[in-house]
């Protein structure tokens, strides 16, 4: 025997699951290497566009609070140009003043125009005309800003001059009387070209930023890139609320309502002024800035990267390979050790089958020995012995089902296969399983009336369903349930044990405990029982398990503990004529009445077995000439001896067996009729070519006499 052959130990699964985890890290952590990298690279770029707007931002403060303070001075001097003369003694000075505040403010390019505004909002003197038109800003809110806040300097929004045609914005100071009382004020437009103008040299054209000059209450004075005038932010936005709020400086993200564009916004007061400069540097054009960036490393990231994923991919398939190749290896091991442990499996079988065959077949030439010889006292009338008569044939009877079973498990009995109607059989037989299985016992059977036929040994399914219930009676309480249920099957593939094909499939199920699976993968061993000793063989789900296979078909067992147990029996669809052995059909009724005078020769090595049957052939009125083996039948035969019958046993010692000699018979003596006994048949293939009629040992006498031909 070849030693089993050691396999490696080779964990595929755990290597396949490092190299995804591999993988999987090449793949992650580069990625949040990636995601940490561009992340704070974006917010390096965000910090430098807050450093851009902030130094931008100051940039416009000092020069808002530069252009402021000089107008404030401008605005200073001309009060104190003015004093206090009311709106009559401005009107007379006119062209005076009119020539000192040309000279004064002419010289500032952010300087549109200087005027001064009697009481009632009059425009007195301007340093742009002469003589001033009659124009008056009463109702304009700017001026009533100016009559309650002086002398505080006050902001208009801007506006297109009538007079001059340019976009303007005002700043006007108020002017008092010694007793407090208003005398009017003094206005400066400022041109707002003049800061956006600024404001684009500051950004270099950049469109990504933007910088304007507001008011306290948010309103729009100047602002690069130009908006249409009359354009404010919204009043409810966190800019507007900032500024309103009085803060020195800030920062805010926001998107602005007036185009639309998200933007990072440093803000900052323009000195004591209800004014502030406002940067802001577009999220897109920072996002615009950053993303190629981050394309450029993230390829220049994923090289090395590809070339890790290229390597793991290749020991993947490398992995795959050496697993398949390991698996075949190990499979061709398998099958070399599955294939001698069946080997081993199926010469112990054999061993065994071939002891309980020899065994068997000796017990039915014992049991032959006894019931030809209880058949002759019946026939002699049992001489006051019948009560022990009858118990002998009982045991006999026993017996002769125990090596039933036993020559089933060898599948060496010989079998009298035929065309079987379920539907008529099994209704017949219910009564006889209903015994088998009890009557406190609830059995049900259901056989619909277009069951296929199938083609078996009666006697065999008969002895199947009777070990199946007599099982399903030890493992039942009284009121359990036993059903028998048949139905017509297609498999349309082979499930490796039962090719496909059309079956009956006869369900057995009881309302038992069920079984463990390891009880449920050994009921069909043979000698395998679970009962106490003495209460069972383990011959009976053997038995059952050999006559499916019999007739074309399986057996399987579906069970668990606590659901019962369900026996499925496959057999074979008969859809025909099948050569088998036909059944024994007398020539005529036995009878207790000797028949006419004929020959028979017995080729029997069993002499005990001889002698039983030349006492019931004697009793019939025939004339026996026994032999004790196959070669000796022949010789007599060739010798020219005739007989009306030969009577032979299929095993026997000597060159030829029983169905050797009637092979021989046929072939030379066509005419001569003949017929086997046996106790269990290795070849009864053979003798189903030949229609050799074939009695299974013990047989009774009456099979016996039916073969007995008419004398000539």
């Amino acid at each position: 025997m070849t030693p089993d052959l050691p396999l490696p130990a080779r964990n595929f699964a755990a290597t396949h699951r490092i190299l995804l985890i591999v993988f999987a890290a090449s793949v992650l952590v580069p990625f949040m290497c990636l995601c940490g990298y561009g992340y704070f690279d974006f917010q390096r770029r965000v910090a430098d566009a807050n450093d851009v707007i902030d130094r931008l931002a100051r940039v416009g403060v000092e020069q808002a609070v530069k252009v402021m303070d000089l107008n404030e001075a401008i605005g200073t001097r001309i009060i104190d140009l003015l004093g206090n003369g009311d709106d009559r003694a401005i009107r007379a000075r006119e062209r005076t003043l009119h020539d000192a505040m040309t000279e004064i403010g002419g010289g500032y390019p952010q300087v549109a125009a200087i005027s001064v505004l009697g009481v009632d909002g009059d425009l007195l003197a301007s340093s742009r005309f002469y003589p001033a038109p009659n124009e008056s800003i009463k109702q304009r809110e700017d001026f009533r800003e100016i009559r309650a806040r002086r002398p505080k300097p006050n902001f208009s929004l801007p506006m297109l001059g009538r007079l001059t045609g340019l976009v303007i914005f005002d700043t006007g100071m108020g002017r008092s009387a010694p007793n407090g009382a208003f005398l009017g004020a003094v206005m400066i437009a400022l041109r707002q070209d003049y800061f956006r103008s600024f404001y684009a040299d500051l950004v270099s054209n950049n469109d990504a930023l933007l910088i304007g000059l507001y008011r306290d209450d948010g309103g729009l004075l100047a602002r690069y890139p130009e908006v249409r005038p009359g354009t404010n932010p919204a009043p409810n936005t966190a800019f507007v609320a900032a500024l309103a709020s009085g803060q020195q400086a800030g920062h805010l993200r926001m998107r602005s309502t007036i185009d639309g564009v998200e933007r990072y916004l440093s803000y900052r007061r323009v000195g004591d002024y209800p004014l502030y400069v406002s940067v802001g540097y577009a999220h897109a054009a920072i996002f615009a800035q950053w993303w190629p960036h981050l394309m450029i490393v993230a390829s220049l990231t994923a090289l090395p990267c590809v070339a890790v994923w290229l390597l793991i991919a290749f020991s993947l398939r490398r992995l795959r390979e050496e697993q398949r190749a390991w698996e075949r290896w190990q499979s061709e091991v398998g099958l070399r050790l599955s294939a001698e442990a069946a080997s081993r499996h199926l010469q112990r079988m054999g061993a065994l089958g071939n002891l309980v065959a020899n065994v068997a077949h000796d017990f039915n030439n014992l049991l032959m020995v006894v019931d030809a010889n209880m058949s002759l006292v019946r026939h002699k009338g049992f001489r006051n012995a019948e009560p022990e008569v009858l118990a002998v044939e009982r045991a006999a009877a026993n017996a002769e089902t125990v090596a039933r079973r036993l020559l089933s498990v060898a599948r060496k009995q010989p079998l009298k296969p035929a065309p079987l109607d379920l539907a008529t059989w099994l209704l017949a037989a219910s009564g006889l399983l209903h015994t088998s299985v009890g009557h406190s016992i609830e059995m049900r059977v259901d056989v619909p009336a277009d069951i296929w036929p199938v083609f078996t040994d009666p006697t065999e399914l008969e002895l199947a369903l009777i070990n199946i219930a007599v099982n399903a009676r030890d493992v039942l309480q009284p009121g359990g349930r036993f059903s028998i249920v048949c139905e017509n099957v297609r498999l349309d593939a082979a499930d490796g044990h039962l090719a496909a094909g059309e079956y009956v499939r006869i369900s057995l199920t009881d309302s038992g405990e069920g079984m463990s699976e390891e009880v449920r993968l050994r009921v069909f061993e043979p000698l395998f029982t679970t009962k106490v000793v003495g209460s069972g063989t383990g011959l009976g789900l053997t038995q059952v398990l050999a006559a499916c296979e019999q007739a074309g078909g399986t057996a399987r067992i579906e069970s668990a503990p606590g659901a019962g147990t369900t026996v499925r029996l496959y057999l074979a669809r008969y859809v025909g004529p099948d050569k088998a052995v036909p059944p024994v059909e007398p020539d005529r009724c036995a009878s207790d009445a000797p028949a006419t005078s004929c020959s028979v020769l017995v080729a029997e090595d069993n002499a005990e077995v001889a002698a039983a049957v030349t006492a019931v052939l004697d009793m019939f009125g025939c004339r026996v000439q026994t032999v004790a083996s196959g070669d000796e039948a022949w010789q007599t035969l060739q010798a020219g001896a005739t007989f009306d019958l030969v009577l032979s046993d299929i095993q026997m010692p000597g060159r030829l067996n029983g169905i050797d000699l009637a092979e021989r018979v046929r072939a030379t003596y066509p005419l001569q009729k003949i017929a086997l006994m046996t106790g269990y048949a290795d070849e009864l293939g053979r003798a189903k070519h030949l229609h050799v009629p074939v009695l299974p040992k013990p047989f009774d006498i009456d099979e016996l006499r039916a073969l007995i031909p008419e004398a000539a």
